[in-house]
């Protein structure tokens, strides 16, 4: 299923709603912080990593003209790999 920039930025929206109210809970309640806890927290960052680096490459298609549908969702250690290089985001593993 392809998403466009809207539907990307309202799922940031709600990752970051949730990973807000998680990270007030662990700080607030430290002694009831879970290991599905801490577990939830990193899939929430990935996810969103995630769905910025499909936004920046959907920008990217659409500022040089190519149709931005084509850009595709990496996987988490994809988009966790990456280095501060610009030259190691154009390489696909």
């Amino acid at each position: 299923m392809t998403m466009d920039n809207s539907s990307i930025l309202n799922t940031v929206s709600e990752l970051v709603e949730q990973e807000h109210h998680l990270r007030e809970r662990l700080t607030s309640e430290p002694a009831l912080v879970r290991d599905e806890d801490r577990e939830r927290l990193r899939h929430l960052e990935e996810s969103l990593d995630q769905c910025w680096d499909l936004l920046r490459q959907r920008q990217a298609l659409q500022a040089v003209g190519s149709d931005p549908d084509t850009a595709q969702a990496m996987t988490v250690q994809q988009v966790e790999s990456y280095t501060s290089s610009p030259e190691s985001r154009l390489r696909r593993p």
